[in-house]
């Protein structure tokens, strides 16, 4: 079943609208040179999420749009982790890039973000293009082959685990070892100011209570003098007194309820009027009582506020935050004053550390060696089918001085072109032909492990032609038995050998370039591979010669399945 069976694109480069259909097997996309070949596989790769620019809208254009119907494949569980439900199995994905560079991305309706597309996509297609043969030359990616290739998670996750620990601790003790005069210097900092803050004995809410207390004494004189006369009024005097007339008041209007009834609840207003005055003389009585103080009070308080200002200042703006830097100085303290016994304990920590990430190393190693063995002999095999018998390939493990984040070992993948030459680096030896064929058998070794049925390989078989080029297709024909495979190509050799084939065509209308996209029958694919041996001077003879080539394929393809 193909992995993606539709693509739509929309105002992408040279692209003003075009479909494809795909099915399974092979299929080839060819054309003249910058008829937009490889914009099919940037639309296919916007779609999963690949990095793009506004520079990819067409000019003119609002936006551009990609969009693809893909089978869920190896992606069911992040339909799941993200809350997709794929519709009778299918993905339907698009990606939207505006002129001014923003983007909206949907699965299924539901929208996604780039980094998400990006992680689904690495689930549905491999997508290999021209400029991919430059990583076999990058020696930082050849561990991450070996490991790939061996199946090695198991033991790699033992390692990581083992280094982590290892590695913590190591800070750890960087962390206490700092140099002992700086230590010393935080010692004396720490202590003067744990003293400072415990000599001022802060209590919570001591600035505002203070502040408040010397505001008041401040203005002591005023408000005594206003209290007493408060007091006096209320209660200063047995004839002019407040309670002394409401008393009175209440006694005649005692009387005056004896001949008026409805007066009664008046007297009793004012017997209570009485009591609230009774209760806020004996109230002022108590405040006046607290007015009693000395100058030296006064002083003490200012003196109290400034220092408390001061220190506040330096330590954390209030009491609560000022006491709780005492506490992180105290516990920075001890830790210091501590290190020296936590470092011996680290020293003899780091020593089983040390050991177990050294036991899940080897362990490692010992099935890198065993998968480098087997990689060495798969890729001989594949490179001898690729016309390539004379080239040695090996891949040399070497130990490292110190543990590494992914192990004890260097890994590097070195050739030979040669019989009687010592294998060296691929980036000094491989020419571009034979680059694009070692990248191609490794991939067809790797996509055994690889959950990936979709792969996509954009003019691979750059540099190659003659009878590696029929190597090479024959090789991407077997590809085509386990996996859908999609491949822009100029080789006839490979063109003739796909399942299926599309024209990429380019022309000019009204001052504008259009690229058109067409599915070609048994015919017009007898005319195109034509034309790609022989230019446009495609005669009779170019026409048999490309329709023998088309039966020859399919009878090798009809053998290679049998």
């Amino acid at each position: 079943m193909p992995m993606i069976k539709t693509l739509h694109i929309e105002n992408i480069a040279v692209i003003e609208r075009a479909d494809l259909d795909f099915e399974s097997g092979m299929t080839v996309l060819t054309g003249e040179t910058g008829a937009g070949k490889s914009i099919v596989i940037d639309a296919v790769g916007a779609v999963l999420g690949a990095r793009t620019s506004r520079e990819l809208v067409r000019t003119g254009a609002a936006s551009a749009l990609a969009s693809a119907v893909f089978s869920v494949g190896a992606a069911g569980d992040w339909c799941a982790e993200n809350g997709i439900e794929p519709e009778d199995g299918l993905l339907y994905i698009t990606r939207r890039i505006s002129a001014d560079g923003k983007n909206i991305c949907r699965v299924n309706g539901c929208p996604v973000s780039v980094a998400q597309l990006r992680v689904l996509g690495g689930l549905l297609m491999d997508i290999h293009g021209q400029n991919d043969g430059q990583r076999l030359m990058d020696e930082r990616t050849h561990l991450h082959d070996l490991d790939n290739f061996a199946g090695d998670d198991a033991e790699l996750a033992l390692y990581h685990a083992a280094y982590k620990a290892y590695r913590a601790l190591i800070r750890e003790k960087e962390s206490l070892s700092t140099d002992e005069s700086a230590r010393a210097r935080r010692v004396d900092t720490l202590q003067f100011q744990i003293a400072e803050l415990e000599k001022a004995n802060l209590q919570p809410g001591e600035l505002d209570e203070i502040t408040n207390r010397c505001s008041l004494l401040k203005n002591a004189g005023k408000l005594t003098e206003a209290v007493n006369a408060a007091i006096f009024a209320l209660d200063g005097s047995d004839n002019g007194s407040a309670l002394t007339t409401i008393g009175d008041a209440e006694d005649a209007l005692g009387t005056a309820a004896r001949w008026a009834p409805e007066l009664e609840s008046l007297g009793s207003r004012l017997t209570q009027l009485r009591y609230d005055a009774q209760d806020i003389a004996e109230t002022l009585r108590d405040f006046s009582a607290q007015l009693d103080f000395s100058p030296q009070e006064y002083d003490e308080l200012e003196g109290r506020i400034s220092f408390l200002h001061r220190l506040l200042r330096k330590y954390g703006g209030d009491e609560t935050a000022a006491l709780e830097y005492l506490d992180s100085c105290r516990r920075e303290l001890d830790t210091i004053e501590s290190s020296a016994d936590r470092l011996i304990l680290i020293e003899a920590e780091l020593k089983k550390k040390h050991a177990a990430v050294l036991d899940a190393g080897k362990k490692l190693t010992g099935v890198r060696r065993s998968a480098a063995e087997r990689l060495e002999k798969r890729l001989s095999q594949e490179l001898a089918q690729l016309s390539m018998s004379g080239v040695r390939f090996r891949v040399r493990l070497q130990p490292l001085d110190e543990p590494g984040a992914d192990g004890l070992d260097d890994v590097s993948f070195l050739m030979s072109a040669n019989a009687g030459e010592e294998p060296g680096k691929i980036s000094r030896i491989a020419s571009g032909g034979e680059l694009s064929r070692i990248m191609l058998a490794m991939k067809n070794v790797l996509s055994e492990r690889d959950p990936v049925e979709t792969m996509v390989f954009d003019e691979v078989d750059t540099g190659v032609s003659g009878i590696a080029a029929q190597r090479v297709a024959e090789k991407l024909a077997a590809l085509a038995r386990t996996r859908q495979v999609i491949c822009v190509t100029h080789l006839p050799q490979l063109a003739a050998m796909a399942d299926h084939q599309f024209l990429i065509e380019k022309a000019e209308s009204g001052g504008r370039t259009y690229t058109s996209i067409a599915s070609l029958d048994s015919a017009q694919r007898r005319r195109e591979i034509a034309r790609l041996t022989n230019g446009e001077n495609i005669t009779d003879a170019a026409l048999r010669a490309a329709g023998d080539q088309l039966a020859a394929a399919e009878e090798y393809r009809k053998n290679c399945r049998a």
